[in-house]
């Protein structure tokens, strides 16, 4: 699974749209809609506020396996 295939999942997953998660984690809706879509990649400070928004580790956010 890819990165933003992971967004869309979670953010499905808690039955919210674009917008209302932008605002919740302080993106604009276009902004967090260029994560989902892949054709952006977040600052760290935006990993970190999705990371503690869905409680997960930035490994688990990225779909990072060892």
């Amino acid at each position: 699974m890819t990165f933003s295939e992971h967004l869309l999942q979670l953010r499905k997953s808690r039955g919210l749209k674009q917008p209302e998660l932008a605002e919740k984690i302080g993106l604009s809706w276009r902004g967090y809609q260029n994560y989902e879509l892949g054709l952006r990649e977040p600052k760290m400070s935006t990993l970190i506020a999705l990371a503690d928004f869905y409680n997960l580790s930035l490994d688990e956010l990225v779909c990072r396996k060892r």
